[in-house]
């Protein structure tokens, strides 16, 4: 369930940034929910959804825990892993009576190659992982040494510490990116073509919808950028921009109080006119009927 409340103060989704407290390792934090909770409440973390600017994994110890993540309900129970990615918008569910392992993480703490090997800005991996008896053991050894260490009073100067959280968090994340999926197939590394597109896309949806205008700026084809979204996505190259496009129109739709002529005007439409039949045409509904259904409303 989506929260009532649009943020009308400032028109935009909030976004958390990462809290470095004073004497940690600075770009890594790992708690449980019962300290989570010891600083906000669980009724504000339910109104509120936020855009973090930092990688979050859950590790359930109690469930199942309702979370959202881009408009997709998810129900997490104790065999799942959760990773919201920065940018992502998230909601949590009642979290009063659950408990678990939460780990934040900056996206600049590891190491590049990790960074790469883990697929970390990839916005289209596995928001939950359920990993099988095997890797959920080795998960969970990885999960606690990391937490102690990080806990640890110890006697290692701070940058030694990092330097060993680093490489514990670097373990971790590379076991949970690599996860088989149920018929035993891993998660696969897409190729620097989607990369390319895929960043480009990111970069660049609010000014251009043209798969063309992509080809152009990266030197390939239009079916060369189809063939490498459909390849990873399943989605030609048009699709995947225009599923950007409506992607970042219900998030400001449901998290903010702007109108459907400035939100036009945010994603490089001319008219909220536009703006309004593109988005009907791809999400089945109208501005207006979609972030009533969110809010529990009566369209009109």
């Amino acid at each position: 369930m989506m929260a009532k409340n649009r943020h009308a103060e400032t028109g935009t989704i909030p976004t958390v940034p990462f809290f470095v407290r004073r004497g940690a390792p600075v770009g890594v934090e790992v708690m449980t929910l019962a300290e989570l909770r010891s600083r906000v409440s669980p009724d504000r973390l339910r109104a509120l959804p936020q855009r973090p600017d930092f990688h979050q994994l859950f590790r359930p110890a109690s469930g199942p825990l309702g979370h959202t993540v881009d408009f997709t309900d998810y129900e997490l129970d104790p065999d799942a892993w959760l990773w919201v990615r920065p940018g992502q918008v998230q909601q949590w569910g009642d979290i009063s009576r659950a408990e678990g392992v939460l780990i934040l993480f900056q996206p600049g703490f590891l190491d590049p190659a990790t960074a790469a090997s883990a697929h970390l800005d990839d916005p289209h991996a596995p928001v939950v992982r359920h990993p099988g008896p095997e890797d959920a053991q080795l998960l969970d050894r990885a999960l606690d040494h990391l937490d102690r260490e990080y806990h640890a009073p110890g006697s290692l100067a701070l940058e030694h510490r990092t330097a060993v959280l680093r490489h514990l968090l670097a373990a971790l994340v590379l076991r949970l990116a690599h996860l088989p999926d149920a018929a035993g197939v891993a998660w696969p590394a897409p190729d620097e073509t989607y990369l390319r597109f895929r960043d480009a896309v990111e970069e660049g949806f609010a000014r251009s919808r043209r798969g063309e205008d992509y080809a152009h700026l990266l030197g390939y084809s239009t079916r060369t950028l189809s063939r490498a979204t459909a390849a990873t996505d399943g989605l030609g190259a048009k699709e995947f921009i225009d599923r950007r496009v409506v992607l970042e129109a219900r998030r400001l739709l449901a998290h903010t109080d702007q109108s459907a002529a400035q939100i036009a005007a945010h994603l490089g439409f001319a008219t909220a006119t536009h703006f309004t039949k593109y988005f009907h045409q791809r999400a089945g509904l109208t501005p207006t009927a979609f972030r009533a259904s969110v809010h529990g409303e009566a369209a009109g």
